[in-house]
């Protein structure tokens, strides 16, 4: 108990006063996870909306892959960018790994299945209501696919949500690619496992406070830029 008030505490006062090594860590934090988000979603969303409006003869094995990786151990999907990344790798002449893009990339393969699962799920809802109308119009695939990812923003604002809680949480594949470098490529998930294991649980415990406040700000943030909650915005 005595740890957690105290690790309050120093939360407080990292905030407060700004700490330097904080505040670079958390906008490396956002950097590397908004990147990837904004990546992920750019991949994700009209996947998701093709599945909804377009038949071919893999689609349901397709649905039935990226719902399986959505549980896909984000150790190992460090571990494979480790090994494409590294000098013996096909792309280690790029000279990324231990780089906040290998984090990037990291996280954009995790991501990216979780997101395109659950954006289909409501796309392919809101395509069976508008599926006669688009019809009837002989509307084109790439007009259904815009149609659905219109009016169906709320719910991908959500699967976008979702994909960055679990990407700002993310810390095995970041430790495994980014190496947890100091002023490189630390972020607040790797800060928090290396102070616990030096034993500076406050410190570990005001990181992971300043880490909760900071994902709450964003999700707000988020929604207020969105309008979610403003009558007749959907």
């Amino acid at each position: 108990m005595a740890d957690l008030l105290d690790g309050m505490l120093r939360a407080f006062w990292l905030v407060v006063t700004l700490d330097s090594d904080l505040v670079e860590i958390t906008l490396r934090s956002l950097r590397v996870t908004l990147t990837a988000l904004a990546i992920a979603a750019a991949i994700a969303l009209p996947l998701a909306a093709m599945l909804s409006v377009r038949r071919f003869r893999m689609r349901r094995v397709t649905i039935a892959v990226l719902n399986a990786l959505m549980g896909l151990p984000p150790v190992v999907v460090g571990l494979i960018v480790y090994v494409f990344l590294s000098r013996s790798g096909p792309l280690g002449v790029m000279g990324l790994l231990f780089t906040p893009m290998a984090m990037i990339i990291a996280q954009v393969i995790i991501i990216v299945p979780l997101v395109a699962s659950i954006a289909h799920q409501s796309l392919r809802e809101l395509w069976s209501d508008y599926h006669d109308l688009l019809i009837s119009m002989n509307a084109t695939q790439v007009q259904r696919v815009k149609a659905l990812l219109w009016d169906g923003r709320r719910a991908l604002l959500t699967a976008a949500l979702a994909g960055f809680g679990r990407a700002i949480g993310e810390v095995g594949a970041i430790m495994v690619v980014g190496g947890n470098i100091d002023h490189a490529t630390r972020v607040l998930t790797t800060a928090i496992a290396l102070e616990t294991g030096k034993g500076d649980f406050a410190m570990a415990l005001g990181l992971g406070f300043v880490l909760i406040a900071m994902a709450i700000a964003v999700n707000l943030a988020i929604h207020w830029l969105g309008h979610t909650e403003s009558e007749g915005r959907w």
